[in-house]
């Protein structure tokens, strides 16, 4: 008489090897209680965060920041071994630059929304600082409303708040613009005020108390953003607000994926999910081999969707029609990064008013420029500066300048020599002289970020609704809790617990 063997674990597929794809995976592994595939369309993982090399230096070429004031990213890369390896910058210290001048990036604000308005003397005019003090309160949204950020924010403060401030964030984070975002969904902290009818003013003032009493000395997370803009953000809170790994935070997904394949995770890319139905008790995933195009049926007992919302609402268009339909419904903007590696000196004139050294500059969409924002890596990050000096020469300097915003194709569309040399005359305007670099790299990231309009938190919880209706399928990806590393690892958390619980018995 035979034994009976031990019934087999439920395998899961995570669809989307980027950072929230990955993280789902690791937590589906760390629960114990089932076996997991990742399947990559393309020929890497890892997405927006990835290294690459500019005159043989080491380089992030997509997000090179970790926000410090969650702790998702930050536990992640300590339980994958890089615990040993995040920083902190050397230095924060931005300008925004307005009607053609450097001021310095206000402290004390969300999305360069002011606690005080008097903060904001010498970058707006007297005019414009009384009208932010004078509040005008608005009628309340309700539960149930929406409003875009510029509208809102206009209608409140001014416009000049606007377009000094908020769209330069924006844009350094979203690729968007303050007209489309939705208040409910890319300042969460600050929607109450609009849902209320209350003061924004005092809701940032809140916003400051409750993230001086929520921050830590040490490192903690991210936004997860291409753009070179994402690690000025922080210098609007105060310091300590980013983080690092040493060696460039694309170095995150290699270590999340060699912690999988120790456990014995197949990470697989070049494989393409093309087709998800639910077929006889369990879901079936036509998988096509990238390089001979030969597709073929996979099964699997539960699924995470971890790709951006054009290929997750083709997957679920026969499945989950209400789910397509809300994920279809979701823009994207993309942009590019122009990395320069720079001789000894070309930064010195990158100051303040003061006379101190910048990190970087932030550009307004008013001011009509290419560039929308800057940082000198290699004043930021210490390890830049070191490997930059034994790479390159003492003293070189690396500087990424980002451009694109949404509806700017058609500049994103240019070659890559014709891009370069555009915004090297930009860059060279904004910094005071000419940039001549050693070596340079164009890197583009197209509809890299998921644009969240007016409406989107609604569009996410009718697309999670829908994909409820069916056992063991959940949404992760940026389009679900926002672009940021530490939002897409708590997404991806949550769509790894919700499949474990759904095939726990």
């Amino acid at each position: 008489m035979s034994e009976v063997g031990p019934a087999a674990r439920p395998r899961v597929v995570v669809v989307g090897g980027g950072i929230s794809g990955l993280a789902a995976a690791w937590e589906l592994v760390r629960e114990g209680t089932v076996d997991v595939v990742v399947l990559e369309a393309s020929g890497r993982f890892g997405g927006p965060l990835q290294t690459g090399q500019v005159g043989g230096l080491l380089v992030d070429i997509g997000a090179e920041s970790l926000l410090a004031r969650r702790p998702e990213a930050i536990e992640l890369a300590r339980e994958v071994g890089l615990g040993g390896d995040l920083v902190q910058p050397v230095t924060t210290r931005a300008a925004v630059v307005v009607r053609g001048e450097r001021h310095p990036v206000p402290r004390g604000t969300v999305m360069g929304v002011p606690a005080d308005p008097a903060s904001l003397a010498g970058l707006l005019t007297d005019a414009e600082i009384a009208r932010a003090a004078d509040e005008r309160l608005t009628e309340p949204l309700g539960e149930d409303g929406d409003v875009d950020v510029a509208s809102f924010v206009a209608a409140r403060l001014g416009s000049a708040v606007v377009d000094a401030l908020v769209e330069p964030l924006l844009g350094g984070v979203y690729a968007g613009r303050a007209a489309g975002l939705s208040m409910r969904s890319v300042l969460p902290a600050l929607w109450p005020a609009a849902r209320d009818g209350a003061s924004l003013l005092e809701a940032v003032r809140a916003a400051g108390r409750a993230s001086q009493a929520a921050s830590s000395p040490s490192p903690s997370s991210d936004p997860v953003t291409a753009g070179g803009a994402a690690g000025l953000v922080g210098t609007a809170a105060g310091g300590g607000v980013f983080a690092g790994v040493r060696g460039g935070v694309g170095r995150l997904p290699g270590a999340v994926a060699a912690a999988l394949d120790a456990r014995g995770v197949q990470v697989r890319t070049s494989a393409r999910a093309r087709r998800l139905r639910r077929s006889g008790g369990a879901w079936q995933v036509d998988v096509e081999d990238r390089w001979t195009g030969l597709k073929r049926p996979e099964r699997y007992d539960g699924v995470v969707l971890a790709v951006p919302p054009p290929a997750a609402s083709a997957l679920l268009g026969d499945t989950a029609p209400g789910a397509a339909t809300a994920l279809g419904a979701v823009d994207d903007a993309g942009l590019a990064l122009v990395t320069l590696l720079l001789p000894p000196g070309t930064l010195d004139a990158l100051v303040d008013d003061e006379g101190q050294p910048l990190s970087g500059l932030l550009v307004p969409p008013a001011e009509g420029r290419l560039v929308k924002a800057m940082t000198a890596s290699s004043r930021k990050w210490a390890w830049v500066a070191q490997t930059a000096g034994r790479s390159a020469g003492r003293g070189t300097e690396v500087l990424r300048l980002s451009v694109g915003r949404r509806g700017e194709g058609a500049v994103l569309d240019r070659p890559d020599a014709a891009l370069l040399a555009a915004v090297l005359d930009d860059g060279s305007d904004l910094v005071g002289h000419r940039l001549e670099p050693l070596a340079s790299l164009v890197t583009r990231w197209p509809a890299a970020l998921p644009q969240p309009d007016v409406g989107h938190a609604a569009r996410i919880a009718a697309a999670h609704a829908a994909a409820d209706e069916h056992p063991a399928l959940a949404l992760a990806g940026a389009a679900v809790d926002g672009v940021g590393v530490p939002a897409c690892i708590a997404a991806a958390r949550r769509a790894a617990a919700s499949v474990v619980a759904d095939l726990t018995p």
